[in-house]
């Protein structure tokens, strides 16, 4: 049994530009000169599959979010920023976290979400209108749309809101990147989110009764009313959930389109089968989900004879965990009708997985079908840029031209 820190490990340079275009031959090299563990400036990364899913199982009992730590790092405290992520319920562990996930779950069960697809391809097909005569435009932009569209319909916001709430979802996606430049801007757009969902909640409490399901907001307010949480913790949930529903959906399907770009059978096949669409998400996640979070160690733990000592902040890089070699048959190849006998781990694992993940399902296939039957032949060059490793990674600009049908 070795320490941790007495093992001679490969480095994984995650915070460097170069590395979030292509981590891909960057994990591959370090599973070969360890199994499972590499180091990196920012914590030890668990690179192996199978070590992401026992140690993620240890959650409970044996780690917790390092959302203060972070808070540190970014020399954030006494900012709104600071604040929020001190204060969002990915944050909180143990009895507190599980009370806001049990206040949460009934809005966001399977059936929940698919009272919503109507609504969502409502949404999709009406951005399609205003998108699609183009026949070219950057996909990531048009994908950015969708979620936070989606979402301002499921609660009753207004329209209107939309492009100011989108380009702060897009600063506040930045905010595991551990750039401590970006404080500033952070701070601003959570000041923002902030400003906009006490609106929200202080008109919506003027018409709310007992009993009010017309939308998402009214069964949140019936959440917060019966279980007592405070009108804080609201503002942050509903800030936590547009971020969260934002950067995933719209970093997925933009993914999603560029695996399908080349290849072409399956992007079609796309348009007629709506089952299908929902294959191509799963094997997109599995590619290349987008998310990479950490844990802080609370209690040692002994793991195929290495000793991690409390205080070891792990990183765990969902985004590339299901594309490891070693444990997956053919893990480079796109091939969305395999069976998925190891499944992506891009909704996380452990306690904190996504509660949103039915609602993101649903809205990323029936934006899927609906995009591949009115953009037909897509080409791209290629993403015109990456977002940082950390956090929350994904493909940052991607032209593409087509045909309109």
């Amino acid at each position: 049994m070795q320490l941790i820190s007495q093992l001679t490990l490969p480095h994984l340079a995650m915070e460097e530009p170069g590395f979030a275009r292509n981590p891909f031959p960057h994990f591959d090299d370090a599973r070969a000169r360890h199994p499972w563990l590499a180091t990196s400036n920012l914590g030890y990364v668990v690179t192996n599959y199978n070590a992401v899913r026992d140690l993620m199982a240890l959650e409970a009992r044996h780690m917790r979010m390092p959302y203060d730590l972070i808070v540190d790092a970014m020399g954030a405290r006494g900012t709104a920023w600071g604040r929020f992520q001190e204060g969002h319920m990915l944050a909180k562990t143990g009895a507190e976290h599980k009370r806001l996930r049990d206040i949460l779950a009934p809005a966001f069960t399977p059936r929940r979400a698919n009272l919503h697809r109507p609504l969502m391809r409502e949404v999709i097909e009406s951005l399609l209108d205003e998108w699609a005569p183009k026949a070219e435009f950057d996909f990531e932009e048009f994908a950015s749309w969708f979620p936070i569209t989606v979402m301002c319909k499921m609660i009753g916001a207004s329209p209107e809101v939309i492009p100011g709430i989108r380009a702060n979802l897009e600063t506040m996606g930045l905010s595991i990147a551990m750039d401590r430049t970006m404080l500033p801007q952070l701070d601003t757009a959570v000041q923002a989110l902030d400003d906009f969902v006490n609106e929200l909640i202080d008109t919506r409490e003027k018409t709310y009764r007992a009993g009010d399901q017309a939308d998402l907001l009214d069964l949140l307010m019936e959440a917060m009313i019966a279980s007592g949480m405070s009108r804080r913790e609201f503002g942050d949930l509903l800030i936590f959930l547009f971020g969260a529903g934002f950067d995933t959906s719209k970093n997925i399907l933009t993914l999603a389109m560029w695996e399908l770009i080349q290849h072409p059978d399956d992007y079609r096949r796309c348009a007629d089968d709506p089952d299908f669409c929902a294959r191509v998400i799963d094997e997109s996640m599995r590619m290349h989900s987008v998310t990479n979070t950490n844990r802080l160690v609370t209690v040692e733990i002994a793991y195929r004879d290495v000793l991690i000592p409390e205080g070891t902040n792990l990183w765990f890089p969902w985004s590339v965990a299901a594309r490891d070699g070693t444990a997956i048959e053919n893990a480079d190849t796109f091939a969305p009708s395999r069976s998925q006998s190891h499944p992506h781990v891009g909704f996380a694992l452990g306690a904190h997985m996504c509660l949103g993940q039915f609602i993101a399902r649903a809205q990323l296939s029936e934006g899927l079908h609906q995009i591949a039957q009115r953009i037909t032949t897509p080409t791209s060059p290629g993403p015109a840029g990456w977002r940082p490793f950390p956090g929350v990674w994904g493909i940052r600009g991607l032209p593409i031209t087509f045909e309109p049908a």
